[in-house]
């Protein structure tokens, strides 16, 4: 028995006087009214309408069960109110979980401005470069950049494409020479990125041809921004995505390493765990960083 339904139903039948009032308005037939209201007594012991061929009444237990039907009734509609009306409002507590590097390079410099247009929200930024579990740690959204999405409960909206090329400092190729081919990487010092899907291999995509290099990175790192540093301090070679490589770039403190080439691209994901749809915080959010990604 649906007790929200059948508190529903008898608060109409009550308040319509008729139990074929009352159906008409639900869209059932007075007999499954009358099915549940009996039912309804049996599982109390107690009878809530007086019933006669030509009327009915409220006994004293009725006259409880709709009094405090109703209560609950319109306090269960109050708080669905609340809901969407708080979900149609940028406010409440934002938490978005992204990696160390997306976090500082993308996130970080755009939060002030969010921040000032949306004060009324509470906002919580967790980095982290490994995989999280959304639902564990209560977030309402996780920036993930990955070749693909995995099936799952999930659900993954893209926000961009990631270039990912292979970049050493000035000073690194002044010193040990400059690369002419794919197949000159393996002779130089390597510095990989620990989870990263090409840290073992890398497969480089030319104007017409393909190439995959089985590599033994000298140096393993698991943050994309300690990778950067060690690069423009001229400890060796290594891959790095557009949103890490670019003010380094731009600085002159790094240089593309053959540039013909690059590796696969990535997508960048807002991933949320619902599929009901997004609030109106979560929405802020990503459309202001779509924004910032797409000028």
């Amino acid at each position: 028995m649906d007790k929200l339904s059948v508190m529903n139903a008898f608060r109409r039948i009550v308040e319509r006087g008729s139990f074929a009032r009352a159906a008409e308005d639900l869209g059932v037939s007075p007999a499954l009214l009358s099915r549940e209201v009996k039912l309804l007594e049996e599982s109390l012991g107690a009878v809530l309408l007086a019933r006669t061929t030509r009327s009915m009444s409220l006994t004293e237990a009725g006259q409880l069960y709709y009094d405090e039907a109703t209560g609950i009734l319109e306090g269960v509609s109050q708080m669905e109110t609340r809901i969407r009306d708080g979900a149609g409002a940028v406010r409440g507590h934002l938490k978005v979980n992204a990696s160390s590097s997306f976090g500082q390079t993308v996130i970080a410099p755009v939060l002030p401005k969010f921040l000032d247009t949306y004060p009324d929200l509470r906002f919580s930024l967790s980095m982290d470069d490994r995989v999280v579990d959304m639902v564990e740690g209560g977030f309402d959204v996780s920036i993930r950049i990955r070749a693909a999405m995995p099936d799952s409960a999930l659900v993954a909206r893209k926000l961009g494409t990631v270039r990912q090329q292979v970049f050493a400092a000035p000073s690194y190729l002044d010193r040990v020479g400059s690369l002419h081919s794919p197949q000159d990487i393996p002779n130089h010092r390597i510095i990989g990125f620990l989870l990263a899907d090409h840290l073992a291999a890398w497969t480089l995509h030319g104007q017409s041809e393909t190439v995959t290099l089985d590599l033994d990175p000298t140096i393993r790192v698991g943050n994309s921004l300690v990778l950067r540093d060690l690069l423009i301090s001229g400890q060796g070679i290594g891959t790095l995505p557009d949103f890490v490589s670019k003010d380094a770039v731009a600085r002159g403190e790094l240089v593309r390493v053959l540039p013909d080439w690059e590796l696969p691209a990535p997508e960048i994901f807002a991933v949320t765990s619902s599929r009901l749809g997004m609030d109106k915080k979560v929405t802020a959010f990503l459309d202001h960083l779509r924004i910032i990604m797409h000028p």
